[in-house]
């Protein structure tokens, strides 16, 4: 029985709530899933599970045991990690997570070009919206937009992350230019279902502060849609300036309201200060803050 593989199951299903999520998560079977914690439940005579058709709630027992296999899965982890601190050559895996929108337009292809120069390191890349935790999940660094609140991570700045306001010219031609905050109650406006009051990009015109109306024509959920939906001309859109940075360039979009935009967000490459030795994340850590590093205020 490989009791290690045991609890990193163990944790797995208890993080993603169910065999299912856990089997895709680590890239084997369910069933497989389940042999594993039939194994550790009969290794430490007690159920660790309460089993649900939809999802599996740690027992008493399991949430105890849950805390320790993290402890130790995590020494695990350090202790390999010796190993490959005493390689001056960057290898192995390397773990990130990244928000989806800088992640797939700008990470990512820093990524690929990292890869490039460091033949012997393979990136683990996943965008997700959700912060992560470092350790609990597996990771070596994440790219966090936001306050930094974890004190126990080091944070390296990075370049702000920017909104812009652009609309196709045909947009403009037709419903013309808007040139204050007050002026997006008249415009067919694009919005980002998950923006709610309490994380919505604040527009600011002088003295006053407004929200991105709420009455939007389009609602969508990622970015890119709400983006095909302006190069067609249906209205105005406030997203990402790296997502829009093409259109802008070429002409396919047009920036308005810019005394309007909000306050740029900060960004941060986080990562734990005992990681720092590894060479495959300190190449990464000096790759990443050479390219994006905090140039400007």
């Amino acid at each position: 029985m490989d009791r290690l593989r045991n609890m990193e199951v163990m944790v797995a299903v208890a993080e993603a709530g169910s065999f299912a999520a856990a089997a895709r998560q680590l890239q084997i079977s369910a069933v497989m899933v389940g042999k594993h914690i039939q194994q550790l439940e009969a290794y430490l005579g007690a159920r660790v599970f309460q089993r649900s058709t939809r999802q599996n709630s740690l027992t008493e027992v399991g949430a105890a045991f849950y805390e320790d296999c993290k402890r130790v899965l995590e020494q695990v982890r350090w202790a390999e990690s010796a190993v490959e601190r005493s390689r001056a050559v960057p290898q192995g895996l390397l773990r990130v997570s990244a928000p989806f929108t800088l992640g797939s337009h700008v990470i990512a292809p820093l990524v690929a070009d990292f890869l490039q120069r460091h033949q012997q390191v393979r990136v683990d890349l996943q965008l997700t919206d959700s912060v992560v935790d470092l350790a609990g999940e597996g990771f070596d660094a994440a790219v966090r937009i936001g306050r930094v609140v974890d004190e126990g991570l080091v944070a390296r700045s990075l370049r702000p992350y920017r909104m812009v306001i652009a609309a196709a010219p045909a947009y403009l031609q037709r419903h013309g230019t808007p040139e204050r905050a007050a002026d997006l109650g008249r415009h067919q406006c694009l919005s980002h279902s998950v923006w709610q009051r309490r994380v919505e990009w604040t527009l600011r015109d002088g003295s006053e502060q407004f929200y991105w109306p709420e009455n939007a024509r389009l609602i969508c959920n990622q970015g890119d849609g709400l983006r095909q939906a302006a190069l067609s001309g249906l209205g105005l859109i406030m997203q990402p300036e790296v997502l829009l940075a093409a259109d802008l360039a070429s002409g396919a979009l047009v920036p308005v309201m810019q005394h309007c935009l909000p306050v740029p967000r900060p960004v941060h490459l986080v990562y734990a200060p005992d990681r720092r030795q590894l060479p495959k994340l300190s190449r990464f850590v000096e790759y990443v803050v050479e390219r994006l590093g905090a140039q400007e205020n």
